[in-house]
């Protein structure tokens, strides 16, 4: 993520967006929720990426994990990775 600021402006232009948060090294620097829900998904979300990118890695160490996602009834959760940044966000699948 070359330029965060950039980034995380034009992402929260685009609704439906119910949050964003872009931590590194499993610590919020940015996000739109309140702080006890961004430690959540950051905690959680950071370690899920990491079993996931480490299973793409066992399956062809060649490859690497790049995007993530997840869709439940409540929420649609993308997880774009980068060496130093994820970028989380949390959407409303009905919109």
């Amino acid at each position: 993520f070359v330029n965060l600021p950039h980034i995380f402006g034009w992402v929260l232009f685009h609704n439906p967006l119910q949050g964003v948060v872009i931590p590194t090294a499993c610590i919020p620097i940015k996000s739109t929720l309140d702080n006890s829900t961004t430690v959540q998904y950051t905690g959680l979300l950071h370690q899920l990426t990491m079993k996931a990118r480490s299973t793409v890695r066992d399956i062809d160490p060649q490859n690497d994990l790049m995007f993530l996602r997840i869709r439940s009834k409540k929420h649609e959760i993308m997880v774009s990775t980068d060496k130093e940044y994820l970028l989380i966000v949390i959407q409303n699948p009905a919109e």
